[in-house]
């Protein structure tokens, strides 16, 4: 069985992708954050700790997310994270900005010469 294919992310979409966890699934822990990711990309988007917590940190430092202590699932002390409003309308322009991008470059591997 082959292993699925690593993606290498475009500065800026883990930011996107972050944000869209938190809008969708709510409060989360940075492992659980990876962890979703994870899944939801089929194994191909893999963030290690020293991607996705300096990630937060610039979230939070935004006012993106914010984040308070907690108890996670297997009785260990994490942070939870969860997006605000600020954060909630900065995906939304994430979004429209990476619809525009993907229109382009679709067009353009799509012109015949």
């Amino acid at each position: 069985m082959s292993e699925p294919d690593r993606t290498e992310l475009l500065q800026g979409t883990l930011d996107l992708l972050v944000l869209k966890t938190l809008a969708t699934l709510g409060e989360l822990h940075g492992f659980g954050i990876a962890r979703r990711i994870e899944q939801v990309s089929g194994g191909s988007v893999l963030l290690n700790q020293g991607t996705i917590y300096p990630a937060l940190v610039r979230l939070e430092e935004q006012g993106w997310i914010s984040s308070e202590w907690g108890t996670s699932e297997n009785n260990r002390r994490a942070r939870f994270y969860a997006i605000t409003a600020a954060g909630r309308k900065q995906l939304k322009e994430e979004v429209a900005n990476w619809e525009r991008v993907t229109a382009l470059v679709a067009a353009v591997l799509a012109a015949e010469s």
